[in-house]
């Protein structure tokens, strides 16, 4: 049962035993909790107050107050902003919705006769690897998976060792300014050694450009 499912009848509830009414189905706006606010989802109440007679900041309040003291086994915090109450529910709730989604059948599609290329992760060869790479490869095991369920012919590539010119950078700044190093000698990773000479790279014409701004030659052409 989705999230939204289960807490929908809890507000219902909750509404009945506090003002002895039961508001319409449509009159529980639910969404998705924006991300500068704690929360998984968030009742709109400015539609209830019509029933609960009190401003939109006492019905939410009244309403976290009964979910925190009846429901906490669904709902694990509640916090009012205005007149919208912002829910967070308990991580159960979450585990139980992916285990049902698990266990459930997955439909079956005829094949498409789609061919379908699907690149991942593809990752920098002069750049430490990080979380973005791991957030890359999710994202493109998903999308895999999710086309071949649906009748594609997925293929799943990644450009290995990518020496573009971004890897000529760190090795001509590794030729002028190395002196030889490894990363051995260096105490360094072999990933953050070539990025600290891509980084080096940068530096370097950045400073010859500025001191070329002074030369005669630049003066000339800004005349």
């Amino acid at each position: 049962m989705h999230p939204v499912e289960i807490l929908r009848p809890l507000l219902l509830e909750a509404f009945m035993a506090l003002y002895g009414q039961t508001p319409d189905a449509e009159s529980l706006v639910l969404t998705p909790t924006r991300k500068e606010f704690e929360g998984d989802y968030t009742l709109t109440v400015f539609p209830l107050v019509r029933l609960s007679a009190e401003s939109p900041e006492q019905t939410a309040s009244r309403l976290g107050e009964w979910l925190k003291a009846n429901a906490s086994g669904q709902v694990r915090s509640c916090s009012v902003v205005k007149g919208f109450l912002n829910l967070s529910l308990q991580g159960r709730v979450w585990q139980d919705w992916v285990d049902a989604m698990m266990a459930s059948p997955l439909p079956e599609f005829p094949a498409t006769g789609e061919k379908v290329l699907v690149e991942f992760s593809s990752p920098n060869t002069n750049k430490p690897l990080h979380l973005g790479h791991v957030r890359n490869i999710l994202l493109g095991w998903s999308m895999y998976h999710l086309l071949s369920r649906t009748g594609h012919q997925v293929f799943r590539v990644q450009v290995i060792n990518d020496r573009g010119i971004a890897i000529c950078k760190s090795m001509l700044a590794w030729q002028k300014f190395g002196h030889g190093a490894t990363p051995s000698t260096s105490g360094l990773k072999g990933d953050h050694f070539v990025g600290d000479y891509y980084v080096r790279f940068d530096q370097a014409v950045n400073e010859e450009y500025k001191s070329w701004q002074s030369s005669p030659e630049a003066e000339d052409i800004w005349k």
